[in-house]
């Protein structure tokens, strides 16, 4: 509580003043809050503010009579706030992850940032040219084709009429629409629509970049031309405010994230940390919603993540010492580790995955346990730092799987054991570790020059 009022208290004084340095952040959010009334009948939107506001004056002489409009009121209106004092920053350059489950007001958050919907308190400044990519396609007009819609959207954001046609080859070659493009929006697909909208805004030269759940669209080849752009785009220093279910691409582009529930930050801090809280928030909420037909649903907080009822890894070793140790290439890795299970699981499992530096998953093994085990379980990991040179660390889970798609959660341990190849291997591999391959190099004789052709020497 200190906190959040010391993170109110500094936003509001940076707040006052309405002027705009360069070192003031590219998106600063002091207090904002979203309440909407909801109806109890489509008649109440007229018949209660009809009757606030011709009660008003006569509640002031007669305090009975404000109770009784009150009551009256209660049974046809309430409210419900979905954002409730959010305060944050985000620097030029920066980039910042909101996460939170379904209905936690993350979409609402990023409408009122991007200035679609007006907030019911606080205020949001931002500095720079702004592209949103919220709902794709929304503003486009479905009677003029592709390559109009382009020009209507960056006459809309600002950008000069001679630039978006710069652009314009560049945009329709990401878009791949084809020949589509000289056809009105309403003959597109979905697909198609939203590809188009997405290749819009990104190539439009954004300041700050509002993307919320826009990674998804288009089929894997576009999602994998999507990804790479907007890490081209951060590259040239353009501020982010992302909201997903993707984890991975939280940690992956963002530097810092929000967790929002029922519309308030419950914790601001590193992509790693925010995560963690998130998945244990989860799978609390889903074992205390099956706790009426399984065993307890408490879930504790432990070194490195949570468990349930004292379920985890109690102890990590890597190469004999903990948590961390540095590697040549290709160095033998032994881990050690004493499972502890304080209740019995069927179907008791393992899952060892090492992280990169961003929190993706490099790989990761599932490792069977004896079922029914009360108590500690031993496990001895042997493997290869077969890596590019780097820091990784070991993500350890404790599962009970019946099946692959059955998983059930019972820890989650992340930061326990890490360690560092030293050695740059980009002369023996690329990428982040080397895979089997036969290669065959034959040079071929040089084929005789076409007639009246020169022949090219090196």
């Amino acid at each position: 509580m200190e906190l959040r009022r010391r993170q109110r208290l500094s936003c509001a004084a940076s707040c006052r003043n309405g002027e705009v340095s360069v070192a003031d952040p590219a998106i600063r959010v002091c207090n904002l809050g979203k309440t909407y009334r909801l109806w109890t009948t489509p008649a109440s939107r007229l018949t209660v503010p009809m009757v606030q506001h011709l009660t008003g004056w006569l509640a002031v002489r007669w305090p009975w009579l404000r109770r009784k409009v009150d009551a009256w009121v209660a049974r046809r209106m309430s409210l419900h706030h979905a954002l409730t004092e959010v305060s944050f920053e985000v620097p030029r350059g920066g980039a910042l992850g909101v996460i939170g489950l379904n209905g936690a007001g993350k979409s609402t958050l990023l409408q009122i940032v991007a200035g679609v919907l007006q907030p019911s308190a606080g205020t949001v400044q931002l500095s720079g040219r702004v592209a949103a990519l919220l709902e794709l396609g929304s503003g486009f007009n479905v009677e003029m084709t592709g390559r109009e819609n382009v020009l209507l959207n960056a006459a809309v954001i600002g950008m000069p009429r001679a630039r978006a046609e710069e652009l314009m080859e560049q945009i329709l070659e990401f878009a791949d629409i084809g020949e589509y493009v000289d056809q009105p929006v309403k003959t597109y697909s979905t697909g198609m629509a939203l590809r188009l909208a997405f290749a819009v805004q990104v190539h439009m030269e954004p300041e700050v970049l509002i993307v919320d759940e826009a990674l998804a669209v288009g089929d894997a080849a576009f999602q994998a031309r999507a990804m790479a752009r907007i890490e081209q785009i951060l590259a040239r220093g353009t501020t982010l405010l992302f909201v997903g279910h993707d984890l991975n691409a939280v940690r992956a582009f963002c530097h810092q994230a929000i967790l929002l529930e029922k519309g308030r930050v419950m914790l601001h801090g590193s992509p790693e940390d925010v995560v963690t809280e998130y998945l244990y928030r989860v799978h609390q909420k889903a074992r205390v919603e099956a706790a009426a037909a399984r065993r307890s649903a408490d879930l504790h907080r432990i070194s490195g993540g949570y468990g349930h009822a004292g379920t985890g890894i109690r102890h990590a070793r890597i190469n004999g010492v903990e948590p961390h140790v540095s590697l040549p290439f290709d160095a033998p890795i032994a881990l050690e580790l004493l499972a502890w299970f304080a209740e019995p699981a069927a179907h008791p499992a393992l899952i060892v995955d090492v992280m990169d530096g961003k929190g993706l998953q490099v790989t990761g093994r599932r490792v069977p346990l004896p079922a029914h085990a009360r108590g500690g379980v031993e496990v001895r990991i042997r493997l290869r730092a077969t890596l590019q040179k780097g820091v990784y660390r070991l993500r350890l889970r404790l599962v009970d799987a019946p099946t692959l798609e059955q998983t059930e959660t019972l820890s989650r341990q992340e930061g326990l054991l890490s360690f560092d190849i030293v050695d740059d291997s980009r002369a023996r591999f690329t990428g982040l570790f080397p895979l089997p391959m036969e290669i065959e190099v034959r040079p071929q004789p040089a084929a005789p020059a076409a007639p009246g052709l020169p022949r090219l020497t090196a």
